[in-house]
């Protein structure tokens, strides 16, 4: 388990995989998301991305889900403060295949909860080509060690 007092700025990793299929940017789409370029092959077609494209939330979920099964179960967290910078770069399309690259880029203790640390890390998901689809910083609270020192 990774501490507080464990992670350094600049840490970076990539991980994850992730094959998105049409299946489920549809399925996503409909009960969450119900824009035609997300939910209607032929309607994505007149759309301005020309084709069927997955929803920008159903990324940020599908990325969410890497970064359970990555690096968060792997420290003591202690949840999230939010996010922000919040930004996707690149339509996701049938087939594409997703891995993630992070960095932490800031760390500091809580002054209010001392028990609490605060470190936030640029995260980006990558499709198959090496294009950043979506990218944002997330608020993450790590618990420290020893926080009375």
């Amino acid at each position: 388990m990774r501490y507080y007092e464990d992670i350094e700025i600049g840490e970076t990793d990539e991980f994850g995989e992730y094959h998105v299929t049409k299946e489920e940017i549809i399925e996503f789409a409909e009960q969450y998301d119900p824009q035609p370029f997300h939910t209607d092959e032929e309607a994505a077609k007149e759309s301005a991305f020309g084709e069927l494209i997955a929803s920008g939330w159903h990324t940020a979920s599908i990325c969410m889900r890497m970064l359970a099964d990555g690096p968060i179960q792997k420290r003591a967290g202690m949840g999230a403060r939010g996010v922000d910078e919040l930004r996707w770069k690149q339509p996701v399309k049938p087939g594409d295949t997703l891995h993630l690259r992070t960095e932490v880029v800031d760390k500091r203790v809580s002054d209010s909860h001392p028990k609490r640390g605060y470190v936030d890390g640029y995260t980006e998901g990558i499709n198959q080509n090496d294009e950043v689809v979506i990218s944002w910083i997330g608020l993450g609270m790590v618990e420290r060690r020893n926080p009375d020192e």
